[in-house]
């Protein structure tokens, strides 16, 4: 069975996202309370923070491309100077918790409240307010989309059922989701730490190239069958001198393909909205 191609602007034949997590020390804290009284640990998410986050916005300027900022309140009220310079460049700013909560253990109340605070934390500091959703543990409930939707976020970046966006059901309501896929995320390649340990076993920082590779072959298959090609970096992990090159080689690559329309978070989903009135759905 032939599968369907997506239908993308100006008949291009792909779409392509790249989305930050600016998790800050959050990561660290969320693995373990008591790094609040660790600096050497809590570094690394700062140094993402202080230089990883001008690396990346440095490279987006030079190509023209715009990005989306999953950006959790507590980090916004943290580095605000930071926050509005991105907002400054033109690129769009969504939620990603309050303090990096593990949405699946809070109840229906909780994760509410997270969000309310998350949203209006963004909006005191940016003056913008946010329009989609990443759930900052990479999990949640089934409520959890939902919930995201009652407070006025209109899609979600959460799920990796898919490799096109598509409308999922949240109890009456649909919130657009945009799939993600943990082989196009840097942190999981190149985040260590000795205590907490991380990844768990010690295991070693990956082998630059064979990252690079892996993201080369990923979005050629999306380019291939007209997919939606979705990049998750952390600027602690992309963001270090020897690292940065690899977004820099990817985006030299992606611009050799015709044919890429590249998006924002608010821009997928004002696409997909239009569709979805074209059809009269």
């Amino acid at each position: 069975m032939k599968l369907e191609r997506p239908q993308w602007p100006e008949n291009k034949k792909c779409s392509a996202m790249i989305t930050i997590n600016l998790n800050a020390e959050l990561f660290w804290l969320q693995l373990d309370p008591t790094c609040k009284d660790m600096p050497k640990t809590l570094s690394l998410g700062q140094y993402g923070m202080t230089r990883g986050v001008d690396r990346i916005l440095e490279i987006l300027d030079e190509r023209k491309i715009r990005a989306t900022f999953f950006t959790p309140g507590w980090v916004a009220e943290q580095y605000p100077d930071k926050v509005k310079a991105i907002v400054e460049q033109g690129h769009e700013i969504a939620a990603l918790g309050y303090h990096h909560e593990h949405m699946a253990l809070l109840t229906e109340e909780e994760q509410d409240e997270a969000m309310k605070k998350s949203i209006h934390a963004i909006e005191n500091v940016c003056h913008v307010t946010p329009k989609g959703f990443r759930s900052p543990e990479g999990e949640l409930t089934l409520d959890t989309l939902r919930i995201a939707k009652e407070n006025g976020l209109l899609y979600s970046s959460n799920l990796c059922d898919d490799d096109r966006p598509y409308w999922k059901n949240v109890g009456s309501d649909e919130i657009l989701e945009i799939p993600i896929h943990w082989v196009n995320y840097d942190l999981p390649y190149f985040a260590f730490n000795y205590h907490p340990a991380f990844p768990a076993g010690q295991g070693r920082i990956a082998n630059y190239t064979g990252v690079l590779n892996n993201w080369k072959d990923e979005f050629y298959g999306c380019h291939e069958y007209g997919l939606c090609y979705v990049l998750q970096l952390d600027p602690a992990a992309i963001g270090a001198p020897g690292r940065i090159g690899l977004l820099e080689e990817l985006l030299d690559y992606i611009d050799e393909f015709d044919g890429v329309w590249w998006a924002t978070g608010t821009e997928m989903y004002a696409y997909y909205q239009t569709l979805k009135e074209r059809e009269g759905k």
